[in-house]
């Protein structure tokens, strides 16, 4: 499971011209899902994503986490997290998980989020989706659950 996540003051997915998830100070999360990921590696991600101390304090130093903060996640699913770009000039999407199996691990990631008391706003699965943020510093980090092994 890899996610992308960036430091926003605020951020908005809209489909079909309809804004459905908004937020203002957080992290907004892109999340994509292989084949051989599961309900361990969301909880990896989550506990990762909501301890990491990406925030600023007084004294402008990353040293605060999205809990200090009480900040908000804007969480969107991203099957092209996993294009493979070796060859040719099409990505080769092989490596993302199928809809469904995917579908179920992204809700799971976002309860496990809910569950640790933090306010989620989602896109839509499998949508056209525009998502637009003002990305502070800028901080944008990447997160693999392959990490952890």
């Amino acid at each position: 499971m890899r996610a992308v996540i960036q430091r926003a003051k605020d951020a908005s997915v809209t489909v079909n011209n309809e804004v459905i998830g908004e937020i203002k100070n957080g992290l907004v999360v892109l999340l994509g899902v292989t084949h051989e990921d599961s309900l361990e590696d969301a909880k990896y991600l989550v506990n990762k994503i909501v301890h990491l101390r990406i925030f600023e304090d007084d004294m402008q130093k990353m040293n605060l986490s999205l809990k200090d903060v009480q900040g908000s996640i804007l969480s969107i699913s991203q099957f092209t997290l996993y294009g493979d770009c070796k060859k040719g000039r099409r990505p080769n999407f092989m490596q993302a998980a199928k809809p469904e199996p995917a579908n179920e691990l992204y809700k799971q990631f976002n309860a496990l989020i809910e569950a640790e008391e933090i306010e989620v706003q989602t896109g839509a699965f499998g949508e056209m989706m525009d998502v637009q943020l003002t990305n502070v510093g800028p901080v944008t980090l990447i997160l693999d659950s392959e990490d952890r092994k």
